[in-house]
């Protein structure tokens, strides 16, 4: 017990206490961006199911491979909030709730809308690149999945879920999202799965250069401060040296 105790302290500790005190100081205020996305999913979940509004939805948060691609990205941040119709609605707004929450409180709102954008938008482009390798190339897809819809929320869920892990130390969580989302592509082999190994694809190269870059600008010396073994403009420090003049002295 005291085993697992220190393991859970050092793999959720600290992301427990930011969660923690951001919800109890701040209650709902702490998350507005993820109470606003449950709401729009929830709303664009009631408009797709009436007779009248499945069209609507369609035409602006849907997106496909075979779509333009100016059309699709423009879609792409609506498909965010657009649940699939096969898969039952309470579990998406589960996951938004769960994960956006602890991302906006986290990694605050800006950051949070720009992994969840990127991670649709990775799993988006990567549709259209498998459909045109095609389905003999090992990254390749079928030609039958460029009339499916796009993910919708899912993917950027998981790829908020793995940002959080990886900045907040949760290793061995973000191993068992990674874990998950291959065991189904291997169970079901779709384009959503496939679509969510792209978002998580997609977070990891956004970690490496964010790493990169910190790594870069803390190496990069700081514009006026005197560096270690370089001349200042003035001639060098002699530890002795003659001058002329009717006395000699050592300076």
């Amino acid at each position: 017990m005291s085993r697992g105790r220190a393991f859970a302290r050092r793999e959720w500790g600290p992301l427990y206490r930011t969660v923690r005190t951001a919800l109890t100081t701040r209650t709902w205020r702490a998350i507005p961006l993820t109470l606003t996305a449950v709401c729009l999913t929830a709303l664009c979940q009631l408009v797709q199911n009436r007779s009248w509004g499945y069209e609507p939805v369609q035409a602006v948060g849907s997106v496909r491979a075979e779509d333009p691609l100016w059309l699709a990205l423009l879609r792409t941040p609506l498909s965010l909030f657009v649940p699939a119709l096969d898969l039952p609605v309470w579990g998406a707004l589960a996951q938004i709730l769960l994960v956006f929450g602890i991302a906006e409180i986290c990694l605050g709102r800006p950051r949070t809308l720009a992994v969840a954008y990127a991670a649709t938008l990775a799993g988006t482009l990567y549709a259209r690149a498998g459909v045109a390798l095609g389905p003999d190339h090992p990254l390749g897809l079928p030609a039958s999945d460029a009339h499916v819809v796009d993910t919708g929320p899912s993917a950027a869920v998981v790829g908020l879920a793995v940002y959080v892990c990886a900045r907040c130390a949760a290793r061995l969580t973000m191993g068992l999202v990674v874990v998950a989302m291959v065991v189904e592509v291997v169970v079901k082999p779709n384009l959503a799965g496939k679509e969510h190994l792209a978002a998580i694809a997609g977070v990891f190269a956004a970690l490496a250069v964010t790493a990169c870059f910190q790594r870069g600008s803390r190496s990069r010396p700081v514009p006026g401060a005197p560096v270690t073994g370089s001349r200042s403009g003035a001639p060098p420090i002699r530890s002795w040296n003659f001058r002329r003049g009717p006395l000699q002295r050592r300076s």
